[in-house]
């Protein structure tokens, strides 16, 4: 278990199976099956704005159904690898009541009662989430048999994970990237204005990416990012919410719309 002081949020993970070891104990992981989400997430944090953020990548059908979890003024949760899809709302309703990151993942692996799912093992020491507040403090947890290769990875105001990834890379390389686009580089080098938070969820996604990714390949992405009242139209804390659920490229499609919306635009 990872639990650092600060944090930021997006969320973003997966996994699915095991080592060989285990192999009697777990699923196995196919390209096409969709209980075994191969997966790289990151929720993240902007200071500046209050904005919270998590985005997702994986070659499993719409794997934004079930994997990002956010509310203002709340936090975020990233739930993934041998997924429990009560963890996320588990994880808001703990974060509502003021509960650390921390102690929210301690307390939600302690009360998995590891029911299994429709007959298989699925056990819970494959799951894989993170846990981020509206102040940007995050908590992640990778379990031991989280398919392969599978970790997390923090920065300041961020947190990655993912399973069946090409290595390490992955995760170091969206933390990078989150980090290392807050600004926008003007031609001659100088820094210009601020990306918005959605822009920095997507270099994070694309850098991880280009570190190798999901092993399997790639199929569906995921993005959403809350603030009190910053939606469009009246009491909507959504500033952004899209999921592509199929498509062949689907970061590249997800930056798209990203830069077709109101925030993605904004200057």
């Amino acid at each position: 278990m990872r639990a650092p002081m600060r944090s930021v949020s997006v969320l973003v993970l997966v996994g699915m199976l095991g080592a060989a070891s285990a192999s009697a104990q777990r699923p196995t992981a196919t390209s096409d099956d969709p209980l075994t989400p191969g997966t790289f997430s990151i929720l993240g944090f902007d200071p500046m704005t209050g904005e919270i953020g998590a985005a997702v990548q994986s070659r499993v059908f719409s794997v934004g159904n079930g994997v990002l979890w956010a509310e203002a003024g709340v936090g975020a949760v990233a739930t993934q690898a041998i997924v429990d899809v009560s963890y996320g709302p588990q994880g808001l309703t703990l974060l509502r009541a003021s509960m650390a990151p921390a102690d929210i993942i301690k307390t939600i692996l302690a009360n998995d009662a590891d029911p299994g799912y429709r007959g298989q093992a699925w056990p819970k020491a494959g799951r894989q989430f993170a846990v981020m507040n509206a102040k940007g403090e995050f908590a992640a947890y990778t379990g031991p048999q989280a398919t392969t290769w599978a970790g997390d990875k923090q920065g300041k105001y961020c947190t990655a994970q993912g399973n069946i990834l090409a290595g390490p890379a992955v995760v170091e390389k969206m933390v990078e990237a989150f980090e290392g686009s807050e600004f926008v580089k003007n031609p001659d080098g100088t820094r210009g204005r601020r990306n918005h938070i959605s822009l920095r969820l997507v270099a994070a996604l694309e850098a991880g990416d280009a570190a190798g990714g999901d092993t399997r390949g790639k199929q569906s992405a995921a993005l959403i990012v809350v603030k009190k009242d910053a939606g469009v139209w009246l009491h909507n804390d959504v500033v952004l919410r899209l999921q592509v659920d199929d498509n062949p490229e689907p970061i590249a499609e997800l930056r798209r719309l990203v830069e077709k919306s109101p925030a993605g635009r904004a200057r």
